[in-house]
């Protein structure tokens, strides 16, 4: 079995059965680091050395706005397309719709894809971030849970200062799928002449729902729970990995669904000779594969990061600010989404039209759940392409 990229989990960790990609970006990606002497959060802060790290793909053309950005899901980080050497096993997340001649043609655009702040995979080498994990001046220790509350609004802000520092001056397109649709959604907000369309995948619409609010807390509450957390301060220590773990395969069965659970497991014993009814240890198939690939992938998550990408999710919200969008939206949920179901992307639409602004949706069908939207997002390829061809 192959395994592959969950919403939270993203490619370098491979946790779960997919049909493969075909590689699609021409070239080895390279992963570089943007620095800011000082950034102030949203809440007040002033946070000082602030790195991220990026990738492009195309390049960008003598006026700076052939320019498309791609903000990453929940706990992904900025490897879109292609692959860092070709010994990887697999490429970037989205890679069958962008790069020459797919729907984000890198043929024409220059494609910029960077991690978030307080992003969760730190122990990946091909990850930068500023966050809890990393060293406070001011204590020469880890910053913890006394990292301050940062919002997507505040990585949409230091991503826009990385686009300012590349000698871009528009963007054609925001697009991302999940955590990274709010993330679209809040640049078209924040720099409403900067950007010109959204592409708005398997998102909530204009505002996190209550439910999901209490879903993401669900996530991140084994962590919690492990001991080994100890209220963040677990640097230098035995760090919580089975609340982590636990954490992990709680996001992968809520970010699916019922027909993706029957046809890639249906009833399957995880070992042929142990019968499930026959000992309490015994296990199914899914149960197992989830297990194990939640510890996997918990090896390279740092627990409060984690948390704090929760928060960040939680706290999505334009309000009034949707009105002074300009940008034109196609939103693309996931049909068999559990977790922002086709109606909210349904209903954003018809409020922003309401308001005179321009929005379409286009439904990628299957029974993947809200994965669908990273592993199935080449279904409505097309539609992507015509709406940044208008």
């Amino acid at each position: 079995m192959r395994l592959t990229q969950n919403l939270l989990l993203p490619i370098a960790a491979m946790t779960l059965l997919h049909g493969g990609f075909v590689s699609a970006y021409d070239g080895l990606v390279e992963k570089k680091v943007f620095t800011m002497p000082t950034y102030t959060t949203v809440g007040g802060t002033t946070l000082n050395d602030v790195k991220v790290g990026y990738e492009t793909y195309g390049k960008l053309n003598a006026a700076g706005d052939n320019v498309i950005f791609v903000p990453h899901f929940f706990t992904a980080n900025s490897h879109a397309a292609g692959k860092y050497r070709e010994s990887d096993g697999a490429s970037g997340y989205w890679d069958p719709i962008i790069g020459s001649g797919r729907p984000i043609d890198t043929d024409k655009y220059f494609v910029v894809s960077a991690d978030t702040l307080v992003n969760l995979n730190t122990k990946d080498p091909n990850t930068t971030t500023t966050g809890p994990a990393t060293i406070n001046p001011d204590t020469a220790k880890p910053w913890g849970m006394t990292f301050p509350v940062v919002t997507y609004k505040d990585s949409v802000r230091v991503h826009k200062a990385l686009l300012d520092s590349l000698g871009v001056t528009k963007l054609q397109a925001t697009a991302g799928a999940s955590g990274g649709s709010i993330q679209a959604m809040q640049w078209a907000a924040e720099y409403p002449d900067f950007v010109l369309r959204v592409v708005h995948v398997i998102g909530p619409g204009f505002a996190i729902h209550p439910y999901v609010i209490e879903l993401v807390d669900e996530w991140i509450l084994p962590i919690k729970l492990d001991p080994k957390w100890n209220n963040g301060d677990y640097y230098g220590r035995e760090e919580p990995q089975d609340g982590l773990a636990q954490a992990l395969k709680i996001v992968t069965i809520s970010t699916r669904a019922f027909g993706w659970a029957e046809k890639t497991f249906g009833y399957k014993w995880a070992d042929p000779v142990k019968d499930p009814a026959a000992a309490m240890d015994n296990r199914f198939a899914i149960e197992d594969t989830l297990n194990k690939a939640g510890a996997a992938r918990a090896k390279s998550i740092d627990a409060n990061s984690m948390i704090y990408m929760a928060k960040a999710n939680q706290l999505y919200n334009l309000g009034d600010d949707v009105k002074k969008m300009k940008a034109a939206i196609l939103f693309v949920p996931a049909a068999s989404d559990g977790v922002f179901p086709p109606e909210l992307s349904k209903r954003a639409a018809e409020m922003y039209r309401a308001q005179g602004g321009v929005a379409e949706v286009a439904v990628i069908d299957g029974d993947g759940g809200h994965l669908d939207g990273v592993f199935n997002v080449a279904k409505q390829g097309e539609a992507i392409r015509a709406f940044l061809a208008r």
